[in-house]
């Protein structure tokens, strides 16, 4: 690691000096010798027994020692840690995206020879699901679409959504969070809207489902290395996200706004209670 650019002042300190701090290194007492230069003061590093010292004229201890506690304090966390999930993001799994994929596919060829029968079946139908207890429906609704543009959107958003989410979380528990969070989301749709009627299916429901998981997940990360008064680690995972749903999750008027936000919800609560694998 490179030394800092600055140099003590090389004339020895004067007989009215102060002990602005005390440093394992001397690269760490030079480092906040820089503090001390940006206010256009010099300073001095003396090895002792206890480490290297970092020497002001006394006059100027007072302010040199609020600069450099200002100093610490936002150095706390810094530089941040990789994140622990490199690895697993490096190699981003493909199969299980994949098959995914060509599921909706095939379940999509199975409409076109028989929409009426497989839609009546599986589509997500909020007095069905209450009333007559046909609690399969939010979990099926999650399979089917209403047309080929409607497929091709969450196919290609999807495919990496998914592959995001197992990277993250590992393969077995990405599978099972990416569709807990979808199928919560059309629960919890299905009753916000038993009285409309509500009748609606897709996959992104699950699309937004997965990136509130990833959401979710920065965010529990962020909150492990918030120091006192720092919350913006916590807000801009947040802030992304939501600008993501506000994009592409409400647009056109058939768009089911709603089913977006309560997947996105549900998976942004379910990221920050899940546990690194």
């Amino acid at each position: 690691m490179p030394e800092p650019a600055f140099a003590p002042t090389p004339e020895p300190p004067p007989e009215e000096f102060a002990l602005a701090g005390v440093y394992s290194s001397e690269r760490d007492g030079a480092l906040h010798g820089l503090v001390v230069l940006a206010m256009g003061l010099p300073y001095w590093l003396e090895f002792s027994e206890s480490g290297w010292k970092l020497l002001v004229e006394a006059r100027y201890a007072t302010a040199v020692g609020q600069q450099l506690a200002l100093f610490d304090r936002e150095s706390v966390g810094w530089p941040p840690l990789p994140p622990a999930d490199s690895e697993a993001v490096a190699h981003r799994p493909v199969l299980g995206p994949l098959l995914w994929c060509l599921c909706l596919i095939g379940i999509y060829q199975l409409q076109l020879r028989s929409s009426a029968a497989i839609e009546s079946l599986g589509l997500l139908d909020a007095r069905r699901v209450f009333e007559h207890g046909e609690i399969w429906r939010p979990f099926t609704a999650l399979f089917l679409h209403a047309d080929i543009a409607h497929l091709t959107g969450n196919l290609v958003c999807g495919f990496f959504v998914l592959s995001s989410v197992q990277a993250a979380f590992g393969r077995a528990r990405g599978w099972l969070f990416f569709f807990a969070a979808a199928t919560a989301g059309n629960f919890l749709v299905a009753a916000s809207s038993l009285f409309a009627s509500h009748r609606s299916l897709g996959a992104s429901t699950a699309v937004f489902g997965g990136l509130g998981l990833l959401t979710g997940r920065a965010v529990r990360s962020a909150l492990g290395s918030v120091v006192s008064g720092r919350w913006r680690p916590v807000a801009l995972p947040l802030g992304a996200g939501a600008t993501l749903l506000g994009l592409f999750g409400a647009g056109e008027p058939q768009t089911d706004v709603l089913a977006h936000a309560a997947g996105f919800l549900c998976g942004v609560l379910l990221g920050l209670a899940a546990r690194n694998p």
